[in-house]
């Protein structure tokens, strides 16, 4: 197990002198996927040829306040960088926050998964157990319920019983542990549950997304943010971001030496099968690039949870205007 502050230090190894090159402060869940990307662009100075200068300091992937952290600090001011899910940034928008994502991540979903004797098979399982969620508004929890809705005549929300862990960590522990019948967890620590034979995967909730949007278009369900004002002040900078990250991609969707090195010093398990998959998902999950029709697609899944599930499961009505902008330093 990688220790937060063994991932924090193999990613200062990299960071250097900004010199005079314009700061984006990333801050980002120290078990979130973007920390693959974002070790790349700093081990291969992607910044640097880019003309900027990032700083990435992993955080902690609590909730405060119904906000997670990374959202907590891009809204008070410590952070011009983040990702979360289209979703929360629909709603933290609405609710006043001037955020907007500017450039797409990937479908950040992750899986239903159980232990291996449970006795949840399927989505039509789902009475009367307790299902762990990270919180109750997670993407993965809005996703079930709207799947459970439309082809299966119920809700879980109300057969079932959603136990809040507060964050992934603690809800591989539940799982571990038997704690509840069955989570959501997210798609990057799944491998780490299912290779080391704690539980098995149940449904991927990305195909609940292709499904529920009726499209074969890869829509991406996390984006990465910034604040309005960082995007007036560096428009330049945010834009190199967006081409720093292109490269990034199209290395780690080749080079597999490099994410042997990114399993070693950054992953949360020493089980090489287990960095493998997590590889091979990355490659699968990421979206490289987004325009106006993305965006389109993304909101027309919006508008089809929001009819399935409800806006209540949602958390917000509809998508503010001006909350992605895929012109955004071009």
């Amino acid at each position: 197990m990688t220790s937060i502050a063994e991932k924090q230090a193999a990613l200062d190894a990299q960071h250097g002198d900004p010199g005079d090159r314009p700061v984006m402060r990333a801050r980002f869940e120290h078990n979130g996927s973007p920390r693959y990307l974002l070790y790349t662009i700093k081990r291969l100075n992607l910044d640097r040829d880019h003309g900027f200068h990032l700083d990435v300091e992993l955080v902690s992937d609590e909730t405060e306040d119904g906000l997670e952290t990374v959202e907590a600090k891009l809204q008070e001011g410590d952070a011009d960088l983040i990702d979360i899910d289209y979703i929360s940034t629909a709603r933290e928008r609405a609710e006043g926050a001037p955020i907007v994502g500017f450039h797409p991540y990937g479908r950040t979903v992750g899986s239903l998964v159980a232990a291996p004797d449970s006795d949840v098979r399927g989505l039509d399982d789902l009475r009367d157990v307790d299902v762990g969620v990270v919180r109750r508004l997670d993407k993965n929890w809005i996703l079930t319920r709207a799947a459970c809705r439309k082809y299966h005549d119920f809700d879980p929300a109300d057969t079932a019983t959603a136990v809040e862990a507060g964050s992934k960590v603690e809800l591989s522990r539940l799982l571990r542990e038997g704690e509840v019948d069955a989570g959501l967890q997210f798609w990057q620590i799944v491998p780490e549950l299912t290779e080391a034979g704690d539980c098995r995967e149940v449904v991927p909730m990305a195909d609940l997304v292709q499904r529920l949007s009726g499209t074969d278009d890869r829509l991406p369900v996390s984006t990465f943010l910034t604040s309005e004002s960082y995007l007036d002040a560096h428009p330049e900078t945010v834009g190199a971001f967006r081409d720093a990250y292109r490269d990034a991609v199209a290395r780690l969707r080749e080079d597999d030496e490099l994410w042997d090195e990114i399993g070693d010093r950054l992953m949360d398990t020493d089980d090489e099968r287990a960095w493998r998959a997590i590889r091979d998902g990355w490659r699968e999950m990421v979206v490289a690039d987004w325009d106006r029709e993305t965006v389109a697609g993304m909101e027309q899944l919006f508008d089809h949870l929001r009819d399935v599930a409800g806006a209540d499961a949602l958390g917000v009505e509809r998508i503010p205007d001006g909350a992605f902008a895929p012109e955004a330093g071009r």
